[in-house]
């Protein structure tokens, strides 16, 4: 049986705390490992427990889930090991907080309401680093509070993609999921998920959610 998933969960709400830690504790292939009220004492629960996945609420006393999502990405990048894969929480579908979050590491977003087996399955999709959660809430959270400037120089990076890669780069920042794209262009998903991880792989980039970042923060959409 392979390793459980860590969970931890920095929320100032104690009751929706105690809903998360019974929820992820029911499951034979999630272990619950910490908890957290604020930004602050979410970035020593990480520290302490190691968890490869946080779910981080951004409206918190004392530091916001943004700048604790910072701080603990940036302490595992100093340590050198591997850094969790942390969710926000929001409580609006359209949240100018959460692209602060995600442009600050975070891995997607949820809202607070979610189904619990959506919640559930996020978790598991998000560990894996082969899917990303809401791809199209995240392109469209992002078109909606964009506000950079006009398009600049294509980074160096993104030249070095082939014509393909940059087809399937832009579908991908559109939010198609793997199917989507393969149906689309014509190739089978295994094709479609091997060009995707090549993308990734070039531009340096940890998953979807970054891509879509990458695209909108360098008007390549």
């Amino acid at each position: 049986m392979s390793a459980r998933i860590r969970v931890g969960i920095v929320d100032d709400q104690a009751l929706f705390r105690a809903g998360i830690r019974m929820l992820v504790s029911s499951q034979p292939d999630l272990e619950f490992v910490g908890e957290a009220g604020n930004g602050v004492e979410g970035i020593a629960m990480a520290a302490r427990t190691r968890p490869h996945v946080i779910l981080m609420d951004i409206r918190m006393p004392v530091m916001d889930g943004i700048e604790s999502t910072r701080a603990i990405l940036s302490a595992a990048a100093e340590r050198e090991g591997n850094p969790p894969r942390i969710v926000v929480l929001t409580t609006f579908d359209l949240d100018e907080a959460a692209t602060k979050a995600i442009r600050g590491g975070a891995s997607g977003f949820l809202l607070k309401d979610a189904d619990p087996e959506f919640l559930l399955s996020a978790i598991r999709t998000v560990h894996s680093g082969t899917a990303v959660i809401a791809a199209a809430a995240t392109r469209e959270l992002f078109e909606h509070f964009d506000s950079q400037g006009s398009p600049g120089q294509e980074p160096e990076r993104f030249a070095a993609l082939t014509a393909r890669e940059r087809d399937i780069f832009v579908l991908a920042a559109r939010g198609l999921s793997n199917a989507e794209i393969a149906s689309s262009e014509f190739l089978s998903e295994a094709t479609v998920k091997t060009h995707i991880s090549r993308v990734l792989g070039k531009l340096g980039l940890r998953d979807r959610v970054q891509l879509v970042v990458y695209a909108y923060e360098n008007r390549l959409t």
